[in-house]
């Protein structure tokens, strides 16, 4: 029997709970917006536009934090689209400041 990737995704989705805050980032060239929502899709806060530089993500992360600290969230999973290499820069100070990420 073949394990399907959707079975692996299934998997994933079924380990969010209510104590997650998913962050999805569309990536572009210069500026990024993120946008948070609970493990049901509602819509946390407000979107975030930032710029695509360590000031940008230092930006993203303390919107991230006070999110979690309003919402009582313990853990964050922000999914980006890997558009061109414009997220490779985001991803890897995000996995930098968090050693216990699945980066």
């Amino acid at each position: 029997m073949k394990f399907k990737m959707q079975d692996k995704q299934n998997q994933l989705i079924e380990r969010i709970s209510d104590k997650h805050l998913a962050v999805g980032v569309d990536i572009a060239q210069e500026l990024h917006v993120a946008r948070a929502v609970n493990f049901r899709g509602i819509i946390i806060g407000d979107p975030l536009t930032f710029e695509n530089n360590e000031e940008g993500f230092t930006k993203l992360l303390q919107w991230i934090n006070q999110l979690k600290i309003l919402g009582g969230f313990h853990s964050t999973i922000v999914g980006m689209e890997p558009t061109g290499h414009y997220w490779i820069n985001l991803s890897k100070w995000l996995c930098s400041r968090n050693r216990s990420s699945n980066c």
